[in-house]
């Protein structure tokens, strides 16, 4: 966190103590505001929680909660049904158009494109949309050193009762291969991107992402800072982005991932992200240059009936 968000020892922690209570705030303005949630994200310049509300008259909900409100004219139930009906048309994306998401900070549906491609994206999308022009998102497998499948390797992500998570083409785009410290307990890609390991009977398993201590898997805000652990890149930290968001790899598309501006490359698939108070994220899926996308461990976790090691 110091050498990627320029921030010294007593600024991250009280980061990551307000940045607890800010997903704490979300969890509970998203039940108390019902269909006037307008989506939220933790804002780092002000230290806050900001929450979009479609009724004015409930502005005082969120603000009595301690978060910042502000009037936005589409509600998150309504962005997300927007994300669900491109889901459903995936199919008949061209080639151009690399993914979708929600924008919680703007308020918007974004579609991600190839680099000239923005006018065959509103084509499919629809002219209420933003398009940002981005390079193509590739899943990240490459021959090295972690966990081997065959010639390729990925990246441990969180340790559970058993084996750990990690990313599921890991699996499925390195064929029938089994990983070189244990079997496969499950996988899914594309649709998902998401998979388990169980390890052989001399693993020795640690509730440790990189070297913090895995406490639980609260979900972080939009805006709050996050690290990963990953076998190329190591330890890399950044801020989540867009949650929920579809992405069209080579491979296969992928829903309900989350993005985020931390730095990864090939061989880090599968690796754990993690906020510095412990909370468990995810695993890394793919990304390009300026993005890493990350499957939610929740879902993982839910998937397969799995317990995190917690420490």
């Amino acid at each position: 966190m110091k050498r990627d968000l320029g921030l010294d020892a007593p600024a991250a922690r009280a980061l990551v103590a307000t940045q607890q209570a800010a997903a704490a705030t979300e969890e509970s303005l998203r039940t108390a505001l019902g269909s006037s949630f307008g989506g939220a994200y933790f804002d780092r310049a002000t230290s806050k929680l900001v929450v979009g509300v479609t009724d004015a008259s409930k502005l005082a909900v969120a603000t009595a909660k301690g978060a910042t409100a502000k009037v936005v004219s589409r509600s998150a139930a309504q962005l997300d049904s927007a994300i669900v009906a491109l889901d459903a048309k995936e199919a008949s994306a061209p080639s151009s158009v690399t993914g979708w998401y929600v924008d919680a900070i703007a308020n918007e549906v974004v579609v991600t494109a190839l680099p000239g491609a923005t006018a065959a994206a509103k084509a499919f999308a629809g002219q209420d949309v933003r398009v940002v022009e981005a390079d193509a998102p590739q899943t990240f497998v490459k021959g090295g050193d972690a966990y081997y499948i065959g010639g390729s390797r990925c990246s441990v992500g969180l340790t559970v009762s058993g084996g750990y998570v990690t990313a599921g083409h890991c699996d499925v785009l390195t064929g029938s291969g089994q990983p070189n410290n244990g079997r496969w307990g499950g996988s899914s890609f594309p649709g998902n991107d998401y998979a388990w390991v169980r390890t052989n009977s001399g693993v020795s398993l640690s509730p440790l992402v990189g070297s913090v201590t895995v406490k639980g898997s609260t979900s972080a805000a939009t805006g709050a800072a996050v690290c990963k652990a990953g076998s190329t890149t190591g330890w890399t930290c950044g801020t989540v982005g867009s949650k929920n968001q579809t992405v069209r790899y080579a491979e296969g598309t992928v829903t309900g991932l989350t993005a985020s501006n931390v730095r990864c490359q090939a061989g880090d698939s599968g690796g754990g992200f993690i906020t510095s108070a412990g909370q468990g994220q995810g695993v890394v899926s793919g990304g390009n240059t300026a993005t890493c996308y990350f499957q939610p461990l929740g879902e993982i976790l839910s998937a397969y009936g799995l317990s995190l090691l917690r420490g």
